[in-house]
């Protein structure tokens, strides 16, 4: 049986790698090149983290697996991620208030994260949160950019924030075990986070002369395994090399 403490890093690694996948799907696609980089970067950083967490992870376990059979020879259910962050790249609108959303939240909780008693997993936060502080930074400047921009980079930019909106609270959910971590010293209470996520994500919203969605609704189901139709799609490109070549070493 997984002990906890492995599966609650495994998730904060399918987090980075998720989001990271998705970011990578911009390569050649994005509005310019220099946006092109700027998303490639944002997703090695991610990759990096990810990286780091499952080779934790794999210690953690003990059974003899490494970082990549771990992040790709999973099944979908087995995959313990946010659903905000596996939702599809949509226009570039969407993929900067999905980034913002998320960093916004991932800032705050490496900063906690750092002083966990997982001397690893502090370690792992100290170097995340130079990372993640750019990233907020970044997603913030374009997105007040897109909203306080044309009529149409406005309206793509309220539209992005009406649709992923649901997705956000499940970031400050805490279940059984988080909780039993938390009481431990490892983990990080996700909940006090919101206000300070609310306070800078109102701030952000407001200078880009957008809207924040009233809806209280909130989606859930990711921590669990249970995913959007997203993530099947995903997971075709991102595990098709280790699936295809089992046990191939380049």
């Amino acid at each position: 049986m997984q002990s906890d403490h492995f599966t609650y890093v495994q998730r904060i690694a399918d987090d980075q790698l998720v989001l990271g996948q998705r970011l990578a799907e911009w390569c050649g696609h994005a509005p310019n090149v220099e946006i092109d980089l700027m998303l490639a970067n944002l997703g090695l950083d991610l990759l990096g983290q990810a990286r780091a967490l499952y080779s934790h992870a794999a210690v953690l376990e003990g059974k003899g697996r490494d970082e990549d059979q771990i992040a790709f020879l999973r099944t979908e259910r087995e995959y313990g991620n946010l659903l905000l962050l596996e939702q599809d790249n949509g226009d570039f609108a969407k993929t900067i208030v999905r980034q913002f959303f998320y960093a916004a939240f991932m800032l705050p909780f490496w900063q906690k994260m750092s002083t966990s008693s997982d001397e690893e997993l502090a370690a792992i936060a100290a170097k995340a949160v130079k990372e993640m502080d750019y990233h907020d930074q970044h997603s913030a400047e374009w997105l007040v950019r897109l909203g306080d921009g044309t009529e149409e980079s406005h309206a793509r930019a309220q539209n992005a924030l009406e649709e992923l909106w649901p997705f956000c609270g499940e970031m400050f959910e805490m279940d059984e075990i988080a909780s039993s971590l938390l009481e431990q010293g490892i983990a990080v209470d996700s909940a006090p986070l919101k206000s300070t996520w609310q306070r800078r994500v109102a701030d952000i919203v407001d200078q880009a002369c957008l809207a924040l969605p009233q809806s209280a609704f909130a989606h859930s189901g990711g921590r669990a395994g249970v995913h959007t139709e997203h993530m099947g799609h995903l997971l075709i490109d991102l595990q098709y090399m280790q699936r295809t070549y089992p046990g191939m070493s380049w």
